[in-house]
């Protein structure tokens, strides 16, 4: 196995040398292979970029059709090459369109993990196991303290909490892009057939799941309503809203977050969350080690997140990992 010697760490991120191509790179380069949307993975500047579709589209509608020179969407599956590499995108299970990269050079193959989780997602393709040489992860969640509750518990919650306080209006802060519409469609599913309030920095990537097939229901922006009807309803709104003028402004609002961080108290009080749900787009710590057996790696990199925590793990299961300590992917955010 020889991964080290082609697959690198530069002050842009990851690189590939026999391709000559980075992954989600930190700044503008010439060759860039993209995971997912997330602002800290898909940034705009690039020569070329070589996405999912929907990735694709995803940064067109963030950052507009001019956002890189030549953007190369490929399905999950289909092969292709970049200079002396083979490569194919497979589903990460993180947000729509999101991607594990693929790489195979000189007998060895390496699989990109990017952000990613195990659990059903609604409104995504689960994640799909490829067996390889080498895998590179996430750690996120790597403290065995980070045990993600069921998502359907927690949904139940806010749907409890609806039933106990139907003067209250429940303004939830969500991630615009994956957990905003999963919050939705895991709503649906438990029958709750309400309109959902969108703030304005929402409504744009709402659309676009529409456009992709994701059946949201009836949700209206609060721009266009009399803001007294909220009593009783769900608004959803960035995390960072809920903390200024504009929450304020709603009919006795009980501030709710959806994030993987709600899992520690402190964080949840710090930010006057009177309602905190735990639902996460990363896999949590039971996940990335079943990941790592499920693809039978006989080394993991990882990435950015808790690393020490599971390089101990791991090594104490007899698999040898090491720490990239890449920076510049944000945690607190997009979670």
């Amino acid at each position: 196995m020889n991964a080290n010697k082609w697959l690198k760490v530069v002050p842009e991120g990851l690189y590939c040398a026999p391709g000559d191509f980075h992954i989600d790179a930190m700044s503008p380069v010439a060759t860039n292979v993209v995971t997912h949307g997330h602002a800290d993975h898909a940034r705009a500047g690039h020569d070329r970029v070589f996405v999912t579709p929907i990735t694709a589209d995803i940064m067109r509608t963030r950052y507009g059709e001019d956002c890189a020179r030549e953007m190369h969407p490929v399905p999950y599956g289909e092969k292709f090459g970049i200079g002396d590499v083979t490569l194919w995108f497979e589903p990460a299970g993180h947000v729509l369109g999101s991607a594990q990269v693929v790489i195979e050079h000189d007998g060895t193959r390496v699989v990109v993990s990017g952000d990613y989780k195990r659990r059903r997602d609604p409104t995504c393709a689960p994640f799909k196991v490829t067996e390889c040489d080498v895998f590179i992860t996430e750690a996120t969640f790597g403290l065995p303290v980070f045990r993600h509750p069921t998502t359907e518990s927690e949904i139940a919650k806010l749907v409890k909490s609806l039933r106990l306080f139907p003067e209250r209006c429940h303004a939830v802060g969500v991630y615009s892009l994956g957990k905003c519409q999963r919050v939705i469609m895991e709503l649906r599913e438990q029958g709750y057939v309400k309109p959902v309030y969108l703030h304005g920095a929402l409504v744009r990537l709402c659309e676009l799941y529409r456009r992709h097939g994701v059946d949201l229901g009836e949700t209206i922006p609060i721009s266009s309503i009399d803001k007294k009807i909220l009593r009783g309803e769900i608004v959803l709104c960035p995390p960072s809203a809920l903390a200024d003028r504009w929450a304020r402004s709603l009919p006795d609002v009980l501030p709710c977050n959806a994030s993987g961080w709600m899992q520690i108290r402190g964080r949840a009080k710090q930010k006057l969350i009177e309602l905190p749900l735990v639902i996460s787009d990363h896999a949590d710590w039971d996940e990335l080690l079943q990941t790592v057996d499920d693809v039978k790696a006989r080394e993991v990199w990882i990435t950015h997140g808790r690393e020490d925590a599971l390089t101990h793990a791991l090594e104490q299961k007899g698999i040898k990992a090491r720490s990239l300590r890449l920076v510049g992917y944000e945690e607190e955010d997009n979670d």
